[in-house]
């Protein structure tokens, strides 16, 4: 699915990010542990160099935990990352963060110097949440929606000698895999106004049935898995009163309750992607862009020999 928000303030912030890094000694990205692949942000690759890097898995309450240890482990193997799983529940382990941003910069300040990190993520993904827990006040504005932060802003963590650089939820212009825009919106990282509400319904039923049918028993009081994404919706549409003219079933508005459901964690603890998904996901999608590039140079020499 192709992404069709992305606000100006995200575009600033991520020119932003780019100036304020040469600055900082740690980065702090904020993943949401449902898609670890799909919320880190692929221009942080590219630009980080050799600076630390933790990736925080948040709302692991809400994810699969045999997943989620896949992921600690994949990207604990990576040069200079270190990852944590936390959720909300369980704040003292969200204050672990401080002496592992300490640990990961030993040898670099001097013990008067502040330490430095930019603390980043997509929208909705609990930064600012985070952030109020360390500083043991509420600085940073919250909310359940995407976008709350608008602005770039400096926070000072006296107490545990940090200064944290603190920049709006980012998404980018252009994702190239069509399932991480899809897991975006099913997880709500993007507003539910940007997308179609049933697509991402179907979606996210096929990969539920395929990989969690149980659950989908369970919630939905099935006789059994369901086959197919409509027939699941369409008895789900019917079970809680979505229905039309001539009993027709409303599909967006049985997939507003799929997905509602899902991110409030009713469903219990799902993720959308692994590791070797990731790998063979990648793989596909260069090559999807490689005919991309190879249609757009062909069109630019059937246009330079018309001119």
């Amino acid at each position: 699915m192709q992404i069709q928000w992305y606000p100006g303030h995200m575009h600033k912030a991520s020119k932003e990010l780019k100036e304020i890094l040469p600055s900082v000694d740690l980065i702090i990205e904020i993943l949401d542990a449902r898609i670890p692949f799909s919320s880190q942000n692929p221009m942080l690759a590219s630009i980080r160099g050799d600076k630390p890097c933790i990736k925080i898995l948040n709302k692991d309450d809400l994810a699969d935990a045999d997943r989620t240890q896949q992921w600690q482990e994949y990207l604990d193997q990576q040069k200079g990352i270190k990852t944590i799983a936390i959720n909300m529940s369980h704040p003292e382990r969200i204050k672990q963060l401080i002496a592992l941003c300490h640990k990961m910069v030993t040898g670099k300040k001097t013990s008067d110097e502040p330490l430095n990190a930019v603390i980043m993520g997509i929208p909705n993904v609990g930064k600012s949440t985070i952030i109020n827990i360390l500083a043991g006040r509420g600085i940073a504005k919250t909310g359940n929606e995407p976008a709350v932060t608008k602005g770039q802003q400096r926070i000072a963590l006296k107490e545990h000698n940090i200064l944290l650089f603190d920049t709006p939820g980012m998404l980018w212009g252009n994702i190239e895999n069509m399932n991480s825009g899809y897991r975006l919106a099913a997880t709500g990282a993007i507003k539910d106004t940007a997308i179609d509400i049933d697509d991402v319904g179907f979606f996210t039923a096929e990969y539920l049935i395929k990989e969690y049918p149980q659950p989908l028993i369970e919630r939905y009081q099935l006789q059994n898995a369901p086959t197919t994404e409509l027939e699941f919706l369409e008895e789900l549409g019917r079970k809680r009163g979505c229905l039309r003219s001539g009993g027709r079933v409303d599909l967006v508005k049985a997939s507003k309750i799929l997905l509602t459901e899902l991110r409030a964690g009713t469903l219990g603890g799902i993720t959308f992607e692994t590791p070797n998904m990731m790998e063979k996901e990648l793989e596909e999608t260069a090559i999807i862009v490689a005919k991309k590039e190879k249609k757009k140079a062909e069109r630019k020499v059937r246009g330079k020999k018309r001119r």
